[in-house]
């Protein structure tokens, strides 16, 4: 991965970039402001600032909002009095010691059993990835069902942490899912499924694709945007 300055506006910001398979370039702006590039192999240097300069309001704007988060929250202990995202509902999180393991939750609070009680970070993120795995098929069943009428369907539907994306889906018909979707609200899980369904139809982000995803789903944007800005308080 390589580094580098974009200078010539009315601000300047550090950046970072990398090649790889990928037929367009992406630009993410990560809850620390930092700015990373993926870039096709065939995209040069003076093609990833000419795109950076395009999409500089939009940097800039992502920079601000994280911004208003300076005083970080700190990393998740696992600890009783926290709070914890699931479905887009915010939970206080009620850790005590006993057996067996378990994790559950009711009215405004999930309440896990462990001992000791350091494994509750463990036994909690192992629960979103099960009710990932579930929760998902749930919700995407309906939506697979309204894009048969373009005869395509996902050859299978895969659960895996993302550093970089919500979903992506293969050209052999692969849907994988972020599994820190599950602390999402569900219009997010379903503009992600419908999303990555549409490059099934249309595998390029072009102005067909776009046609069919807002046909599919007309409110997309604002789940989109519902995504940008929570990435780094549901972490």
């Amino acid at each position: 991965m390589e580094t580098g300055i974009l200078y010539g506006m009315n601000y300047s910001f550090e950046y970072s970039f990398s090649f790889c398979g990928r037929k367009t370039l992406g630009i993410t702006v990560l809850p620390d402001g930092k700015v990373e590039v993926r870039a096709p192999y065939d995209v040069n240097r003076e093609q990833i600032e000419m795109k950076l300069r395009k999409r500089s309001a939009w940097i800039l704007k992502q920079q601000e909002y994280f911004r208003t988060f300076e005083v970080n929250m700190p990393p998740r202990r696992y600890i009783s009095g926290e709070s914890h995202y699931y479905l887009g509902r915010q939970y206080l999180l009620h850790v005590s010691e006993g057996h067996p393991n378990s994790v559950s939750y009711e009215g405004h609070s999930f309440n896990i059993v462990c001992s000791p009680k350091s494994k509750a970070g463990e036994l909690m993120k192992a629960w979103y990835f099960e009710r990932a795995k579930i929760k998902f098929i749930e919700i995407a069943k309906p939506i697979i069902e309204r894009f048969t009428c373009y005869n395509v369907k996902p050859s299978v539907i895969h659960i895996q942490k993302m550093e970089f994306r919500w979903g992506s889906c293969t050209t052999k018909g692969k849907l994988i899912l972020n599994a820190e979707l599950i602390k999402t609200a569900k219009p997010c899980i379903k503009y992600v499924i419908t999303h990555e369904l549409c490059h099934l139809v249309h595998r390029n982000h072009t102005k067909e694709f776009y046609e069919l995803l807002e046909k599919e789903m007309p409110d997309w944007k604002r789940w989109k945007e519902k995504l940008e800005r929570i990435s780094y308080m549901i972490e």
